[in-house]
C-alpha cells in the first residue's frame, strides 16, 4: 500500500518534500556560498548556485528558508500545483508555502482549526499548515493527485531567473529588491508564541503584530510586560505626607 501511494506522486513532487536543502554542495565543497538552494524539477535534486550551469536547459525552483524551515513562494509552486487550503505566510512583502509540516511541543487535537494531517492550528478556511501535509492528506484519501498538478511550464522556471544570482557575496537580491542574506526569509517575530497558537501570524499568515495589539499601543504581550517591569526603576521612597 506504501508503494502505490507513492508512486502516485509524481518524482520532482516526491523529490521536492524529501530533499534536503542549505546544506553544503558536495561537488563544490570548497567554494563559498555553496548552500544548496535550488531544486531542478527535471534531476529531482537540489543543487548549488554553481551548479545551475549545468543544469541551464532544466526548470529550476529556488527554495528559501524561514525560521530553519524550507518555504517556497505561492507564486512560483502554485504554477505546479494547486496550493488551495494550504494556509500561505507573508514574510518579507511575499507570500510563501511550507514544504514540510513543523515540529509541535504539544498536541493541539480538538481546537477550532486544525491541519487535517498534523493538528497546527490554522486560520480560516485552510486546512493544511504546508504542501506535503496536503499531498499526504490526499494520498491517504486515495485521491488522484493528477486532479491537482500542472503541466510544468519550464518559461517558468528558467535558468535566467538565476542570472543575477551573486555567488562571491553572502546577501543576494530577491525579486522584491529586498536584500535576504543566503535566501533566508527573516522572521521578526521569531516563533515567540506557543506551538498551539494559530502561529501568531494573524488572520492572514503574515509575520507582523496583531491588529489588536497595535490599537492598544503594544508591540507584542513579551515585548509589552518587558518594559512595564523594566521602567520600575528604584528611587528614593516617597513618605506619606504628616497629619
Amino acid at each position: 500500500m506504501m508503494m502505490m501511494s507513492n508512486s502516485m506522486k509524481p518524482a520532482w513532487l516526491e523529490g521536492l518534500m524529501a530533499e534536503t536543502f542549505f546544506g553544503g554542495c558536495g561537488v563544490h565543497e570548497n567554494r563559498r556560498k555553496n548552500e544548496k538552494n535550488v531544486f531542478c524539477l527535471l534531476c529531482c535534486l537540489s543543487i548549488c548556485p554553481h551548479c545551475l550551469p549545468s543544469h541551464r536547459s532544466h526548470p529550476l525552483l529556488q527554495v528559501r528558508r524561514y525560521v530553519y524551515h524550507d518555504v517556497v513562494r505561492l507564486g512560483d509552486l502554485e504554477k505546479l500545483i494547486d496550493c488551495s487550503y494550504i494556509q500561505p505566510y507573508t514574510i518579507n512583502s511575499a507570500k510563501v508555502i511550507f514544504l514540510n509540516q513543523r515540529p509541535q511541543s504539544r498536541s493541539c487535537k480538538g481546537s477550532a482549526n486544525n491541519c487535517f494531517t498534523c493538528d497546527r492550528i490554522l486560520q480560516d478556511p485552510f486546512h493544511f499548515c504546508s504542501l506535503s501535509c496536503k499531498v499526504n492528506h490526499l494520498v491517504d484519501q486515495g485521491e488522484d493527485l493528477s486532479a491537482i498538478l500542472y503541466r510544468i511550464d519550464e518559461s517558468d522556471f528558467a535558468f535566467s531567473q538565476f542570472e543575477g544570482l551573486r555567488m562571491d557575496s553572502s546577501e543576494i537580491i530577491d525579486d522584491e529588491g529586498q536584500i535576504t542574506p543566503s535566501s533566508i526569509l527573516e522572521d521578526p517575530l521569531q516563533y515567540r508564541g506557543s506551538s498551539c497558537s494559530s502561529d501568531i501570524m494573524g488572520s492572514s499568515g503574515t509575520a507582523h503584530e496583531p491588529e489588536d495589539l497595535k490599537k492598544k499601543g503594544k508591540s507584542g504581550f513579551l515585548q509589552g510586560n518587558f518594559f512595564s517591569f523594566s521602567s520600575r526603576r528604584k528611587g528614593s521612597p516617597h513618605r506619606s505626607p504628616l497629619s
